[in-house]
């Protein structure tokens, strides 16, 4: 994914309630767990054995490889607590909003006599529910990065840029050389 899909499943992931196991055997555990007890289709998603993910869920192995780790955590983190995020998303999507922060180069088409130079600017704005729920809609369909940006392109034009339809009437903003964004709800 881009980086403004990366950055909608890092704010999911910051709304988990409890932190996932520790250890790499209760980790794999979770894991074959959630796979509905098929190690195969873990061994599968780890890209290791299926005989090794049996040895971790019997603690025969206990410290894996720095890589093994690492995707180790990340596949779990995926998946750890589906319903506190879904929860979150919901809220945000319904009441909440989410809060966009990033420092990207914003160019404009507007009235003539004004410049329509593009400039990095850094905006950190409060984006109403209706933008969350395009913007989860949207990922969760399978959005390219570059529809994902042009909703947030969208929101930040609407909220920031015209305040909400009482200045700037005919302007268009173009959301390009993303630096960072971050994402929160």
């Amino acid at each position: 994914m881009g980086i403004l899909g990366d950055s909608l499943d890092k704010a999911a992931a910051n709304t988990v309630t409890r932190p996932i196991p520790k250890s790499a055997g209760a980790q794999m555990r979770f894991l074959v767990r959630h796979e509905k007890g098929s190690t195969r289709v873990v061994a599968q998603r780890l890209g290791i054995s299926q005989r090794t993910v049996e040895r971790y869920i019997k603690d025969q192995i206990k410290h894996p490889r720095k890589e093994l780790a690492a995707r180790l955590v990340a596949e779990v983190a995926k998946d750890w607590q589906p319903r506190v995020r879904a929860r979150a998303k919901q809220q945000a999507a319904s009441t909440g909003g989410i809060v966009i922060e990033t420092r990207a180069r914003f160019g404009f088409t507007a009235a003539p006599g004004t410049t329509d130079d593009g400039r990095i600017r850094l905006i950190t704005q409060h984006l109403p529910p209706a933008y969350a729920a395009r913007l989860f809609d949207a990922q969760a369909a399978g959005a390219s990065e570059q529809q994902l940006q042009n909703i947030a392109a969208e929101g930040l034009q609407e909220i920031y840029f015209k305040d909400r339809g009482r200045r700037a009437d005919g302007l268009l903003v173009e959301f390009t050389d993303i630096d960072y964004v971050e994402l929160d709800f």
